[in-house]
């Protein structure tokens, strides 16, 4: 059996590094012909075709992250069906091998590609995004999200605080900052801008060319007035890590579960939504089991009479399984942020569906036929 198990493996294995090189070398194609738009943009020496390869590059691992459950259906339901075609899996079966023995066997796989697909996701994605990011706004001069920049929220005693960073600068430190300071009855006290800032180590920002105004109150409405302060330096204490800036600048599904799960803790503390983020935390928990669904919605494959030439179409069914698999995983998404479902039942919906279909697929054409 230990021969079965390895030829099974090994094949499989071949077959999904096969697709997995075919469909990252379409989204890499892609990719770069939606990033030649920066080619030759702003900075000093521009942004170059060079950069555009290597950023392109970089979010490879992204790309494998979401694609390998889909590669893992596909390449396992192409090798389990050729070896029904070519009737070497019926002779696996005069040998000893059941559908419960072939079912470990396929499992042992899954759990293989699980630990992958975690690892990549959590480890080598988030590593090379920020090396990505990093390349461009050092070639573009700056990293930001929109006109707005990235807009967080703190309360320090009994004052709570609104914060815009308008980009992030190559170097890691914060272009065009503001801070707005509200009392305990949510009126404006001071307004804090300064044109560049960076993290200082113990966790305070240091702020530079500032213009402070401070909103004064007095018993009668004619009393009220502002002043302006300004200053070549100003040091702001604050729990507000580079990391949560640049969470805020960038899509949550590529950070990893540790950093999201400290923002999400951070959201929580000073009373903002974390639907959005509570979402992607629990899908980047159940995402990587979503590859021992795909393998045991391929077994059944094994299991059926296949004419000639019948391969390519269930091949075909297998990547239309596959793209069905990854747009109900976001449609999931967008819904449960929308209607507020609860994070987990959302993130797990897409993978608990797919289990009953590969399950009920099991049970009717491997044990019952």
């Amino acid at each position: 059996m230990k021969t079965i198990r390895r030829l099974i493996h090994r094949e499989a294995l071949s077959a999904v590094c096969f697709v997995t090189a075919g469909f990252l070398a379409l989204f890499f194609f892609f990719d770069l012909i939606d990033e030649l738009r920066w080619v030759g943009l702003a900075g000093r020496e521009g942004y170059h075709l060079s950069h555009a390869l290597l950023f392109v590059a970089l979010g490879i691992p992204s790309h494998l992250y979401e694609l390998l459950p889909i590669t893992v259906l596909i390449g396992t339901i192409f090798v389990m069906a050729r070896l029904a075609q070519s009737s070497e899996f019926t002779i696996m079966r005069t040998s000893g091998m059941g559908p419960w023995r072939a079912l470990r066997t396929l499992l042992t796989l899954g759990g293989f590609f699980v630990l992958l697909t975690f690892a990549v996701g959590d480890y080598l994605a988030p590593w090379t995004d920020r090396t990505a990011q990093r390349i461009k706004a050092h070639a573009l001069g700056g990293l930001t999200s929109g006109a707005t920049g990235a807009w967080l929220k703190e309360r320090q005693d009994r004052h709570s605080f609104a914060v815009n960073v308008r980009a992030l600068t190559p170097n890691g430190g914060m272009r065009d900052v503001r801070i707005f300071e509200f009392d305990d009855q949510g009126r404006l006290v001071t307004q804090t801008r300064a044109t560049v800032g960076r993290f200082a180590t113990d966790g305070a920002w240091e702020l530079a060319q500032v213009r402070r105004s401070r909103f004064a109150r007095g018993d009668g409405q004619d009393d009220a007035r502002v002043e302006h302060l300004d200053a070549p330096a100003l040091r702001w204490p604050t729990r507000i890590s580079a990391d949560m800036v640049a969470a805020s600048l960038l899509k949550p599904d590529r950070m990893a579960t540790l950093d999201l799960f400290q923002f999400i803790r951070h959201l929580n503390a000073n009373g903002q939504s974390t639907q959005r983020y509570a979402i992607e935390f629990w899908r980047k928990l159940f995402y990587p089991l979503s590859c021992l669904v795909m393998v045991v919605l391929a077994l059944p494959f094994a299991y059926l009479h296949l004419r000639s030439g019948g391969t390519a179409g269930y091949v075909f069914g297998g990547v239309m399984a596959g793209i069905s698999f990854f747009l109900l995983n976001n449609v999931f998404g967008y819904a449960g942020n929308l209607q507020n479902w609860s994070p987990w039942l959302t993130a797990a919906a897409p993978g608990l569906i797919y289990s009953l279909l590969s399950l009920a697929a099991f049970g009717w054409l491997v044990l019952r036929r």
